[in-house]
């Protein structure tokens, strides 16, 4: 069984590295994103990226933990990240680097 602790949908500007949380409890995430908008597109493929930032001790540095970066239209649309274990916080941010900005519906879970 799996706990949605955050979720919506973020409208991308190209560029912007949106946060789409901030997690301040230490457990164990998974982000999920849904990026059946994506495309080709007729010059420049959408390009999206996607991290998750954690640190270890409480008050330090979050450092880039989880990265995925996919291009053009998705075979498998809904794309979820490695368990992400958070001892302290973590932000989660979505940037779409190329294309057309699109709407990309997304949650963070954690196991129950």
């Amino acid at each position: 069984m799996l706990t949605v602790t955050a979720s919506g949908t973020q409208a991308a500007t190209i560029g912007v590295e949106h946060t789409l949380t901030t997690l301040t409890a230490g457990k164990t995430y998974t982000l999920h994103v849904d990026c059946a908008a994506m495309t080709h597109g007729s010059g420049t493929a959408d390009e999206l990226e996607l991290r998750i930032k954690t640190n270890v001790l409480n008050g330090g540095t979050e450092r880039v933990t989880y990265y995925a970066l996919f291009t053009g239209a998705q075979d498998v649309p809904i794309k979820i990240s490695l368990p992400v274990p958070v001892p302290q916080t973590a932000t989660v941010t979505l940037k779409q680097t190329a294309g057309t900005g699109r709407s990309f519906p997304w949650a963070i879970t954690t196991p129950d």
